[in-house]
């Protein structure tokens, strides 16, 4: 028996940091939407007791390393499973790029594997195991849209945002989490994104009010680590996106887009900065 789970980028339209934890974590407040890119994995169950990885991505790791193997490990050790499995998976989203990628394949493994074996596992479990491996992956488990508290995993679902297209670009370099988090001063914060406004633009899919409230605090840090991702940033301002923000700790940008003639001008644009350069839909 094989099982298919696709497993989407997921794109912060706010990202809030209100301070730094005692378990050294921060204390964050987001809201977080899934777009049409996706990695998509294949599981097929194996005879002996093991996990084996297999992509046709040369540069992802495929042993422990790896959150889909680390998936794959919880879920048979937590509930006791003797059978092996085996996954392809077939990787669209970039590596360390703020989408999530890693996440999502961890929750598409965790979904697969609990059909896979029949173990009826809820998916409020499924998103406990998924908080003990990462924190954007209990959101990655249900997708859809929500408000994100704690360190990522206490979740709210909210409407979903107005359908637009979303272009995302990559420049080619990766952005430790951890160190642009390590630089990050939520003391010296001027000001925050309106949690409120934002929820209260998208329920009343108001596209150019969900535009003007975009948010990462984030950014600053970023971008005066990495001029590439400033100057993205301001390429696709200046190439007509409606609505423009970096997505988690980056490095990748994305553009709101509300007018498909407007598109491929954007993304051609772009291709002159960097080949990472994609055009999909918001995943509503």
């Amino acid at each position: 028996m094989k099982v298919y789970e696709k497993a989407p980028a997921k794109i912060n339209l706010m990202l809030d940091v209100l301070h730094k934890r005692q378990d050294g974590y921060h204390e964050v407040e987001m809201v977080m939407t899934m777009v049409d890119l996706a990695d998509r994995l294949e599981m097929e169950e194996l005879p002996r007791d093991t996990i084996i990885i297999s992509s046709q991505a040369g540069y992802i790791p495929l042993d422990e390393k790896n959150l889909a193997f680390q998936a794959a490990k919880l879920i048979k050790d937590r509930y006791d499973v003797k059978q092996g499995v085996y996954i392809h998976l077939d990787k669209k989203i970039p590596v360390a790029a703020g989408l999530a990628g890693g996440s999502s394949d961890a929750a598409a493994t965790l979904r697969g594997l609990n059909r896979l074996w029949k173990l009826n596992i809820p998916e409020t479990e499924l998103q406990e195991l998924g908080a003990e491996l990462g924190s954007d992956v209990p959101f990655c488990v249900t997708g859809g849209t929500a408000i994100a508290r704690g360190r990522g995993e206490k979740l709210e679902a909210i409407a979903n945002p107005p359908q637009c297209w979303v272009v995302l670009a990559k420049p080619p370099i990766n952005v430790s989490t951890a160190d642009v988090y390590g630089r990050f001063r939520a003391d010296k914060l001027q000001s925050h994104p309106s949690m409120t406004q934002m929820v209260q633009a998208i329920e009343q899919q108001n596209f150019h009010e969900v535009c003007g409230q975009l948010g990462n605090v984030l950014e600053d840090v970023t971008l005066s680590l990495y001029p590439e991702v400033y100057q993205l940033k301001d390429a696709m301002i200046k190439l007509g996106a409606d609505g423009v923000l970096m997505s988690g700790s980056g490095p990748t940008v994305f553009g709101l887009v509300s007018k498909e003639s407007k598109v491929s001008r954007i993304y051609n644009g772009l291709r002159g900065f960097c080949k990472e350069v994609y055009a999909v839909r918001m995943l509503t």
